[in-house]
């Protein structure tokens, strides 16, 4: 690509030249010669620079979300402690797990992190803040805030709570859980039996207590 806009440019270059020449004194010409030389460099530049720049939104695109220039220093402590506080108590940090045949080892795991509330400008609000995940409204009118990218919650979800702590054991216990999957998930040794067993040994012990359910467990991942 590059030899080709060197061919070009040379080629309109020498067209150029030739009828500036015809026209102009040797003086004048090699004086225009020279504006013409840079003038065609900095078109070239550019028309790099635009390909990069192009090349790089479309990568970014891919996964939708600007985690990799996420600075978790940047956010004002009072909208990091606010957002702390209330995950603290409407928040969650999930694992769950589907049979897929077409899967290694036949499961698939998937980690996030959500909250669920019936203002939607709330959870604007922290989605804006964050900078990644999905806001949907369900049928019963509760809006729905989650982060499912992996890369997203290493990144960006784990730094920011790491920094803005919470209060409550519970919660403590199960980001301190949820950190230790998502570790592993992003590490890829979810992909290999003892990595997926470990994750599985891990979930069995998040979100403990009355209220949780789920369809499968580290049971039904053994039968198979």
């Amino acid at each position: 690509m590059k030899s080709l806009i060197s061919y070009k440019v040379t080629v309109v270059v020498t067209q150029i030249n030739s009828a500036i020449c015809g026209k102009l004194r040797p003086c004048t010409c090699a004086l225009a010669r020279a504006k013409v030389s840079a003038a065609t460099s900095s078109h070239v530049d550019a028309m790099v620079t635009m390909r990069a720049v192009r090349t790089i939104r479309r990568k970014d695109s891919v996964h939708n979300y600007v985690s990799s220039m996420y600075d978790v220093k940047s956010v004002d402590p009072r909208h990091g402690h606010y957002i702390a506080g209330f995950t603290d108590g409407e928040g969650s940090f999930n694992v769950s797990l589907r049979p897929r045949p077409d899967y290694t080892h036949g499961w698939k795991v998937s980690a996030s992190f959500n909250i669920s509330q019936k203002d939607r400008v709330i959870l604007a609000h922290i989605k804006k803040i964050l900078r990644c995940g999905t806001l949907r409204t369900r049928k019963d009118g509760v809006v729905y805030y989650e982060v499912t990218n992996i890369t997203a919650l290493h990144d960006t979800i784990i730094p920011f709570f790491t920094r803005f702590g919470f209060l409550s054991a519970a919660k403590k216990k199960n980001f301190s859980l949820f950190t230790r999957i998502v570790e592993k998930m992003y590490r890829k040794e979810h992909l290999t039996r003892k990595g997926f067993d470990e994750i599985v040994a891990l979930r069995e012990q998040l979100n403990e207590g009355i209220g949780r359910k789920r369809a499968y467990t580290a049971s039904d991942t053994h039968a198979q």
